[in-house]
């Protein structure tokens, strides 16, 4: 779950790159290319990282009480998604939008309660 984690933030900040510097690929764009697209798309890749984050770290100090791991990863997390919707104001291919910055964190909120809940089969 560490490799996955790690790969799914490059993969998230990569996309976070392409999308302020106006290069993001038709392929992915078109993703989300309907009504609301880009709000179902931040919930998702803002709750995604935040699952795979909070499962590797789980596995990684499973002796820290789950609920306290999952609130710090997501409290970090949340700062960082601040600054990323607050600098989209610096940039032209961006807009500032607070209805985006809720449905990133009603991602976040939703993938943690998945993490912190889903059972890991035991291993013999």
């Amino acid at each position: 779950m560490k490799y996955i984690s790690a790969l799914f933030l490059v993969f998230v900040i990569a996309v976070i790159i392409l999308v302020d510097s106006g290069n993001l690929p038709h392929s992915i764009r078109a993703i989300y290319d309907f009504p609301n697209g880009d709000k179902v798309g931040h919930f998702i890749l803002f709750g995604l990282l935040n699952f795979f984050l909070t499962r590797a770290l789980l596995s990684s100090f499973p002796a820290q009480p789950r609920g306290w791991l999952a609130l710090s990863i997501g409290l970090v997390l949340a700062l960082l998604i601040f600054l990323e919707e607050f600098s989209q104001q610096f940039f032209p291919a961006r807009t500032f939008d607070l209805v985006d910055f809720f449905f990133s964190y009603v991602g976040v909120i939703t993938f943690a309660f998945l993490a912190v809940i889903w059972k890991t089969p035991h291993r013999y």
